[in-house]
């Protein structure tokens, strides 16, 4: 078997927010580049990747280069096939496009591997388990107004999640005291059983983030983690706020493929270790991080892309919880839904997920 074609698109998808209904904006549109890479026998792997905004088209010809020198590769001897690609592309990594470009292509060869073998990628990977907790997160963001995030929160709660993702990092005028309400008023239309997440985006200084995180405390909001509390890489910074709180700290979406984490977990800046499946690389470096997390007794956690993410996450001892986020789900004809808070295991083989071609043609850039 060998790698054979690839065709690449630019899609265009909407804003919306269907988890709870308001739109911070809904006039804003998400560039996303999806790839086909196919093989001799008629195997398809697909792949997303995203974050390139303005660059969205030279994203997508980064894959496209790498992707034809792919081709007539073996798609199953993945890590070979990875550091072709590294090499060939010389000294213009590890971060930025070539990163969000090799991760797509090594996304579609994990399902090519997955379909190859015909097993769904979570047990291809490990199978760690058969159903893992997901989070709500889109729909309590900083830009809502107060009474449409405490409406957005109470109505996640009646929708039966048991888990949600709140920002702070209030935009305008704002203070501690009013973050604190911020936090105190979307408890309370949560409820006390709900696990209630916090992003800051990096917006707070250490400082900042040890005194609003303190007050969060004490107003008895009760945060199951406070995330990218201040600059990704700063590690220092981010140890002083994990040691100061009680309150768990997440942090990694921000970084680009492996090394910065051991950096981030030897300075021990974090308790919970979130990947970002796009800027970490594609799911081959996803999982080195998650052992490297492993090694020192943290969790991992996802960032985006739940329907890729849920095998990742439940492939792995260490996975926390999936970050359920629609942000793509226009692109599929279906994907994982929540039962109980949980999402079940897909069955089908590879990523078990097949592109809308009427969306695909509908937000074609």
């Amino acid at each position: 078997m060998k790698l054979a074609s690839l065709e690449t698109d630019i899609v265009l998808l909407p804003n919306d927010e269907p988890l709870a209904g308001f739109s911070e904006n809904p006039n804003a549109k998400n560039p996303i580049v999806t790839l086909r890479l196919r093989t001799d026998d008629g195997i398809e792997g697909l792949g997303v990747a995203y974050f390139g905004g303005a660059l969205t088209r030279t994203l997508r010809q980064a894959i496209d280069a790498l992707g034809a020198l792919a081709l007539g590769e073996d798609p199953l001897r993945i890590e070979a096939v990875a550091r072709k690609l590294r090499d060939a592309a010389g000294s213009s990594g590890p971060g930025g496009i070539l990163t969000m470009a090799m991760s797509a292509i090594d996304v579609a060869l994990w399902d090519i591997k997955g379909k190859a073998l015909g097993l769904p990628l979570w047990k291809l990977l490990g199978g760690g388990r058969d159903r893992i907790p997901t989070y709500a997160s889109g729909a309590l963001r900083r830009g809502l107004k107060l009474d449409e995030a405490v409406t957005a929160a109470g109505r996640l709660r009646e929708k039966g999640y048991r888990q949600t993702k709140m920002q702070l990092g209030l935009p305008g005028i704002t203070s501690p005291a009013r973050e604190v309400e911020q936090a105190r008023l979307i408890r309370e239309a949560c409820g006390p059983d709900m696990d209630l997440m916090c992003d800051i985006n990096q917006r707070w200084r250490p400082e900042q983030a040890i005194d609003i995180g303190r007050r969060v405390e004490d107003a008895g909001v009760g945060l199951f983690w406070l995330e990218d509390v201040t600059t990704h890489d700063d590690y220092a910074g981010l140890a002083r706020v994990t040691a100061a709180l009680a309150t768990p700290v997440a942090g990694g979406e921000y970084l680009w493929g492996i090394v910065p984490f051991r950096h981030m977990v030897e300075a021990r800046s974090v308790d919970i270790v979130m990947i970002d499946q796009v800027r970490s690389g594609g799911i081959t470096p996803w999982l080195k991080i998650a052992g490297m997390a492993e090694a020192f007794n943290l969790p991992v956690v996802s960032h985006g892309v739940p329907e890729i993410h849920i095998h990742l996450v439940g492939a792995v001892p260490n996975g926390l919880t999936v970050e359920y986020m629609p942000r793509l789900f226009a692109l599929w004809k279906d994907v994982p839904q929540p039962v109980d808070g949980d999402l079940l295991m897909p069955t089908d083989p590879g990523l078990g997920l097949e592109f809308d071609q009427a969306a695909i043609d509908k937000y074609r850039a």
